[in-house]
């Protein structure tokens, strides 16, 4: 099952939890994952609270016992201690000893991670230069912002130079500067050679730093690709006029027979028309319709979709 370029590989996972009298109560928190993250890759995991997500990744991190299938992770059985070495971790709504610095946390963090004190020293200044702590890390953790506590704790994610690191909503409480810090900070670690596997349920962060992503409900990955390939597997890619000398009921008249059309006044005297139009015989029946109503189409393109639109339309089928 393992494969040298995939650094996480899931096949058929499956997770059952059991409660009740005589455990006859059952949820089935995962339903037959599989899944591949490959190396060098910044990846994606989404999906709506009680998905799964949390469960599969403690079991990538040993801490929760799969019932069924097959998980690797660096090419050994999920939960190794050889594997659970060489990863960094920043769990969701994580907790710093309030009564440490900046500087002994990572000193203590660095400690359970094995490694020499000199050795947490020398590497301290560059993590946290890199992540926008340098020169508050003599500051007790106590007066750190939600963000700031954020950027430490990514700062010891990064300590021992894992090969992957396992990121649980990493910028949650960090502003849009911050954000945008973290995401150079992911890319450069990814340009290095490590590989970094995130959730998050900030669509539009997944969609700026990750190369691949996986949509997770109801305890089954639904779809995975790149954000390219998600959004522009939707049917339903509106194309979006401006046109100049037209009237919204001369375009209304023009976009007849069109689903969801949509009009409204533009700037400089053009009108703003969006129609759901799949087929380019359709298309060019719109145009030439335009044309003879001598309207002026000054540009015309197919709108292009979000991340969050694409997981609202996959989260809709499968409810």
């Amino acid at each position: 099952m393992a494969n040298a370029e995939h650094v996480i590989q899931v096949e058929g996972l499956k997770k059952t939890y059991r409660s009740g009298i005589l455990g006859r109560r059952t949820l089935q928190a995962l339903q037959g994952v599989d899944l591949q993250v490959p190396q060098g890759s910044i990846y994606g995991l989404l999906g709506p609270n009680g998905a799964g997500k949390t469960t599969l990744i403690k079991i990538l991190l040993g801490i929760v016992r799969k019932s069924s299938g097959g998980a690797t992770v660096l090419g050994l059985p999920a939960g190794k201690p050889a594997a659970r070495r060489r990863i960094g971790y920043l769990p969701e709504n994580h907790r710093i000893p309030r009564h440490l610095t900046g500087r002994t946390a990572l000193e203590y963090y660095g400690a359970l991670s094995g490694l020499a004190v000199g050795e947490v020293r020398r590497r301290m200044p560059e993590l946290l230069d890199r992540v926008g702590l340098l020169g508050r890390e003599k500051e007790r953790v106590s007066g750190y912002s939600k963000g700031m506590q954020q950027r430490l704790g990514l700062a010891q994610a990064m300590l021992h130079k894992p090969d992957l690191i396992v990121l649980d909503e990493p910028t949650d409480g960090v502003d849009p500067v911050g954000r945008k810090e973290i995401r150079e900070v992911l890319r450069n670690l990814a340009s290095e050679g490590a590989t970094i596997f995130l959730n998050s349920h900030l669509l539009q962060e997944i969609e700026l730093v990750c190369e691949q992503v996986a949509i997770l409900t109801k305890g089954v990955v639904r779809r995975t690709g790149s954000v390219a390939e998600l959004t522009s597997a939707m049917e339903e890619a509106p194309m979006v006029f401006d046109l100049h000398g037209a009237t919204p009921e001369t375009v209304a008249g023009c976009f007849s027979g069109h689903h969801k059309l949509e009009t409204a006044p533009g700037r400089d005297g053009l009108v703003y028309g969006r129609a759901l139009i799949k087929e380019q015989s359709e298309l060019d029946a719109v145009v030439d319709a335009l044309r003879a109503a001598h309207v002026s189409i000054v540009s015309m393109k197919r709108r292009e979709l979000t991340l969050e639109e694409a997981f609202l339309d996959i989260v809709k089928e499968e409810n």
